[in-house]
């Protein structure tokens, strides 16, 4: 039997997808939630207990040690499949030929070159390379009806991207960052799944960050709504036909473009102005799990299938499909939830600190309004309960 190897942040819902599949499955990945199957060949960085820290992710987490503890793994699985947090460049270059996926993303990873790549063809923010806070102020000053945010060259999910304005104070680290126009509207993304010869948008979904419910300018990802429709979109917007057209269209030729395989991802934002695009995911995506959900197929294997020649024919969408990221309102120690819609459950007495990540909120629906109804009350649920559990008297 054929070995795969899932590595990243979280490979739960990988997982469960893989061992429905004919290969021996190993993993590496950062988080271990309690609902996270065990199998035999399998690393976890971040080690859960009762009454210890899970730590702020951003300070620990670091793909290159993932890779690392992988060694053996790498060696001795036929294939593997980089999941969030791993980039194939973060392998060694005779490690990416067991690639299942794209082997080599530094064109799109790299959001400099990808602007420069697709500014004269597509609709894009304009995007400047700086070096220093000063320069961006003074860029900014050239262009005074323009608010401007400072976005890291390499990233993903939304982390450390902040509005720039006169007063900041943001220290670059060592780190390379850009200015970008800031783009107001609704955020959208689009799935598609690619051979070299082939592309097909799978689903377009309601992209959602924390400023669409806190209204606080952060940017960070807490999830998507899908399929995209008229509903689901939740905006008062022109012909929703037109839309997803436009967007199926364009998200083919970008991964055509830059000649990308299996499952990946272009988030878009739509205003009047039409659709902006504002990055490429080059590898499976947030999405995977509702995806799954709403269609009635295995993600897994369909990137599998791409990777190696084949797109699947895709089912009409039996469901709505809702995933919410929850982020702790406060530090607290995680005691059980009878909920039958959350998943990346901590383990029980762990503690997660203030703004981390939390729990994933995951339901489906044929009826629109009665699902975003049911996830809202689940959410409100969690942080009432994770209130309740708060340590440190906060």
């Amino acid at each position: 039997m054929e070995k795969l190897l899932l590595i990243g942040i979280d490979t739960r819902s990988m997982l469960n997808s893989a061992l429905k599949l004919d290969y021996d499955i190993y993993s590496t990945s950062y988080f271990s939630t309690s609902d996270t199957p065990t199998i035999d060949n399998q690393k976890i960085v971040l080690k859960e207990s009762d009454g210890e820290s899970c730590g702020v992710f951003e300070d620990e987490y670091d793909s290159k040690h993932l890779l690392e503890i992988s060694e053996d793994f790498i060696d001795e699985v036929d294939y593997i499949i980089p999941i969030s947090g791993v980039s194939p460049n973060d392998f060694k270059r005779k490690d990416r030929k067991k690639i299942l996926g794209n082997h080599d993303t530094a064109n799109v990873e790299d959001k400099l070159k990808f602007f420069k790549n697709i500014k004269d063809e597509f609709l894009t923010p304009q995007t400047f390379s700086i070096k220093d806070i000063d320069e961006a102020i003074e860029i900014s000053e050239n262009f005074p009806n323009n608010q401007f945010i400072l976005k890291p060259v390499h990233g993903s999910g939304g982390y450390d991207i902040n509005l720039l304005n006169n007063e900041s104070c943001h220290e670059f680290n060592g780190g390379e960052f850009i200015l970008q126009e800031y783009i107001t509207g609704i955020n959208l993304s689009s799935s598609v799944l690619a051979t070299k010869n082939q592309t097909k948008t799978i689903t377009n979904s309601r992209l959602l960050t924390m400023n669409d419910f806190e209204n606080n300018n952060s940017f960070i990802y807490v999830g998507n709504i899908l399929p995209l429709t008229k509903k689901s979109i939740m905006a008062q917007i022109g012909n929703i036909d037109e839309i997803i057209e436009t967007l199926k269209r364009t998200s083919e030729k970008i991964v055509q473009k830059f000649n990308l395989i299996g499952s990946n991802g272009v988030d878009y934002i739509l205003n009047e102005n039409g659709l902006y695009i504002i990055e490429v995911n080059p590898r499976i995506q947030g999405t995977f799990e509702c995806v799954e959900k709403s269609y009635g197929i295995n993600m897994l294997e369909a990137h599998i299938n791409a990777c190696k020649g084949k797109i699947p024919d895709m089912p009409r969408a039996k469901y709505y499909c809702y995933k919410k990221i929850i982020y702790s309102p406060t530090r607290n120690k995680f005691a059980k939830l009878e909920l039958d819609n959350v998943y990346d459950l901590p383990h029980i007495g762990s503690i997660t600190e203030k703004h981390e990540p939390l729990l994933t909120i995951i339901d489906k629906s044929r009826d629109f309004e009665k699902l975003y109804e049911k996830v809202e009350l689940t959410s409100e649920i969690v942080n009432k309960e994770t209130r309740r559990n708060q340590l440190d008297g906060e």
